[in-house]
């Protein structure tokens, strides 16, 4: 039995300060993920720093509009939240996709940011994984990945981030917020996790010792509307092989603002700027949606069994913007 210290915490500045940066500390939250991977050996740590009595539990608007979202915030709580499912449905449609109703009573919204990946080599202490110890190799390359990525990997990871809800928000231009031993910053949400490169144990850009204390999501455009929509193997609580979350805004017959954001086929929340880009000034159509998809998925570089991703979400995508152009 490995000892553990453990504080609760009471403000952000204890919390921060009990941590202090170090390796060995991590903060507790709903313990989801963290607690599995303890239970694995993946996550070691000698320092717990439970945050779950910091006042960061409440959905609130902002005078312009911004809905913040508070880290502590359980999973049902935020997919059940009038604020949300009035003006953000994709998120809770992306957070009802995800677990199973007692994991989203438990899991937090920060939590939910920090998800590890789910690859079976990075849970697997057997098996050599530079995610869980660098320099080490990546099993899943020539070894089984038919759900890992197509888009961002490197010879160093293949892995695929997890979160619904992070697909969902990456595609709301949402800000991260954080504080830290450094005081506080905000961090937009398509930049707040990484891909691999030559460091793939680095899953986001958060410094030692910060601590995400909410989320930001500005109002959609007037007129706009969103789905998120999700393909696993089987009908419920498992990870998404590809998600699409998406707004879209028509006025007049042609396409004012375009917003879409993959899950599944890389190591972060995917953003399709590309197709974002195609689709701008157009008229919606089956045609202009499948060309302005294809424009970003043709930078895919499936791995031996994995190319059906591609087409995948190609399709999902497609559809995705059909139904919405068709909602609208």
């Amino acid at each position: 039995m490995k000892p553990v210290s453990y504080l609760r915490a009471h403000s952000v500045e204890e919390a921060a300060a009990a941590h202090g940066g170090r390796e060995e500390a991590r903060y507790l939250g709903g313990g989801t993920n963290l607690v599995d991977l303890m239970k694995l050996g993946v996550e070691r740590p000698e320092v717990l720093v439970d945050i779950t009595r910091l006042p960061l539990d409440q959905v609130e608007e902002r005078p312009d509009g911004t809905v913040r979202i508070g880290a502590t915030v359980r999973n049902s709580d935020l997919a059940a939240h009038p604020l949300i499912r009035e003006r953000h449905p994709l998120l809770s449609q992306a957070v009802l996709s995800g677990a199973s109703g007692q994991l989203r009573n438990m899991a937090t919204t920060g939590g939910n940011l920090l998800q590890r990946t789910r690859c079976a080599y990075f849970q697997d202490l057997s098996k050599p994984c530079n995610k869980r110890v660098p320099g080490s190799g990546c099993a899943a390359i020539e070894g089984v990945h038919h759900d890992h990525a197509v888009l961002g990997h490197s010879p160093h990871c293949v892995a695929t981030h997890p979160s619904d809800l992070c697909v969902a928000l990456a595609a709301s231009d949402a800000v991260v917020e954080l504080a830290g031993p450094g005081g506080g910053r905000t961090v937009p949400m398509t930049e707040f996790h990484r891909l691999p490169g030559d460091h793939p144990e680095q899953d986001t850009v958060i410094r030692p010792g910060e601590l995400i204390t909410g989320v930001l999501v500005p109002p959609l455009p007037d007129g706009a509307v969103s789905r998120y929509r999700k393909v696993r193997e089987r009908a419920s609580y498992a990870f998404a092989l590809a998600s699409v979350a998406a707004v879209l805004h028509v006025a007049d017959g042609e396409i004012r603002h375009a917003a879409i954001a993959f899950g599944g086929l890389a190591h972060r929340p995917w953003r399709a700027r590309r197709t974002e880009a195609a689709l701008l000034g157009t008229r919606p159509s089956p045609e202009a949606f499948a060309e302005a998809v294809r424009a970003e998925l043709d930078e895919a570089v499936p791995l031996r069994d994995n190319a059906y991703k591609v087409s995948l979400a190609r399709d999902l995508a497609t559809h995705v913007l059909g139904s919405l152009t068709t909602s609208a």
